[in-house]
């Protein structure tokens, strides 16, 4: 399944996609916003891979707003104005739609967007199959020091810090969660929180919204219970 958004200062705009993301069955909609304040705090809890954007809105443009976005989802915009096409696809959009929008030009846009995503997690794999570590190099305060995969219990994302657990005793780096989260194999590691990255390997136990290791509870977001039960009940 894709993840997505949509965000449209046009309450109209938003029931079309909602009523066309139904009719697909890889697009879960999970949120529709009017601005893109809203947007943004959504974007920054939970997980997102598509976002459906308009480019005309009060206060921002959909242009300007997925500049400012530093890890920015796949984007589909949606405009009546096709005079901003061509900067559009500067930005290596997935698509650009003119409203009104057919269903079957939607559609084409959801499956090039899941082409897309398709090709990269192949990439991914194939670069992670090859180049596959046991271990990582982390910075912290005036010295770098080694950590074996292995080791790792979970990771957790703090203010101004990540610290990664291990039985013998926690390390703080300033490297983001997300980082990590790109970096680790991820048949070993997955993301269950905005928080929080956990050992496969190291979990005790599961209940209902947490996850169990070494003693330590924590807990599973919305935006990533679906693949985390996916990945459990493919080794259950």
């Amino acid at each position: 399944m894709i993840r997505c958004i949509a965000v449209d200062d046009e309450p109209l705009a938003l029931e079309i996609i909602t009523d066309f993301a139904k009719k697909v069955p890889f697009l879960q909609l999970v949120g529709t916003f009017e601005n893109a304040a809203e947007a943004l705090r959504f974007l920054q809890e939970e997980k997102v891979d598509l976002l459906f954007l308009d480019i005309k809105m009060p206060d921002i443009t959909g242009i300007q707003f997925m500049k400012s976005l530093k890890y920015p989802p796949m984007v589909v915009f949606t405009t009546a104005y096709g005079e901003y096409a061509l900067e559009g696809f500067d930005l290596e959009v997935v698509d650009y739609l003119l409203k009104p929008v057919p269903f079957e030009r939607f559609l084409r846009a959801a499956t090039k967007a899941l082409e897309l995503r398709t090709m990269s997690q192949q990439k991914n794999g194939d670069s992670s199959n090859n180049h596959v570590n046991d271990y990582i190099f982390i910075k912290t305060e005036y010295k770098i020091i080694k950590i074996n995969l292995e080791d790792i219990l979970f990771i957790e994302a703090l203010k101004d810090y990540t610290k990664i657990y291990t039985p013998y005793q926690p390390v703080l780096t300033l490297r983001s969660l997300k980082s990590f989260e790109t970096r680790l194999p991820s048949d070993k590691f997955i993301r269950v929180h905005r928080s929080y990255v956990v050992s496969l390997n190291k979990i005790n136990s599961v209940e209902k919204n947490t996850v169990m290791i070494a003693n330590q509870s924590i807990p599973i977001s919305d935006g990533y219970r679906e693949k985390f039960y996916d990945v459990i009940n493919r080794n259950s």
